[in-house]
């Protein structure tokens, strides 16, 4: 007979809230944010603020970093592993997913105004098929989840919201603008900073 536990986990859900696994990918601090041209201790930052809001979820059960730089594996107080793959972006959430247990999302790193009641309120209004956050262009994609009981099917890149729309996933388009809103050029930054960023990320720019 399954425990209440496994049996809880076996449903992806716990109280009403969709439970699931986290896997964020990062790419090593000297490629991260090229296009945005900020200094690797903003994307680190960035990255330290989007776990920390996703570490007081009541919805994630566990957050695992996909990132081979040995200095993010310090500084996020969570479990990192390398980019085996090395194939990708969409190979290395792969890649994480497949180490995970549970039901499992996939949720971009540069989310630095990140709420944490807005990403509970996304994961709560999943439901039983894959779903998908598209960013706050809508054309592509902060928050992947998979279906109940499947494997997650990631389709990141140019393009990704159409391309997880066409796959079958549920467009989650609810009013969660610090979940929408990652960061990669100087003008998503500073509409990020009008939201209200995190601690570590509120420490880097005011040294800069």
């Amino acid at each position: 007979m399954l425990s209440g536990a496994t049996l809880t986990r076996r449903l992806g859900h716990h109280g009403g809230v969709s439970l699931v696994d986290l896997v964020i990918p990062f790419k090593p601090l000297h490629l991260a944010k090229s296009r945005l041209g900020a200094a690797p201790e903003l994307a680190l930052a960035m990255l330290r603020d989007t776990v920390a809001a996703a570490r007081a979820a009541r919805s994630v059960s566990e957050i695992l970093i996909v990132c081979s730089d040995p200095v993010v594996a310090d500084a996020v107080g969570v479990r990192v592993v390398p980019d085996s793959p090395l194939a990708g972006l969409n190979a290395a959430i792969s890649f994480g997913a497949g180490l995970l247990g549970g039901r499992v999302a996939a949720m971009n790193a540069d989310l630095p105004a990140l709420r944490t009641a807005e990403l509970d309120a996304a994961l709560e209004a999943v439901g039983d098929d894959p779903a998908f956050c598209p960013d706050h262009l809508g054309t592509g994609t902060t928050l992947l989840v998979s279906g109940l009981d499947q494997p997650l099917r990631p389709l990141f890149g140019t393009g990704s919201a159409a391309a997880h729309l066409a796959s079958g996933a549920k467009l989650l388009d609810g009013p969660w603008p610090s979940l929408r809103l990652d960061v990669d050029i100087q003008s998503d930054l500073a509409a990020a900073v009008a939201l209200g960023v995190g601690p570590a990320t509120t420490a880097v720019l005011t040294v800069s």
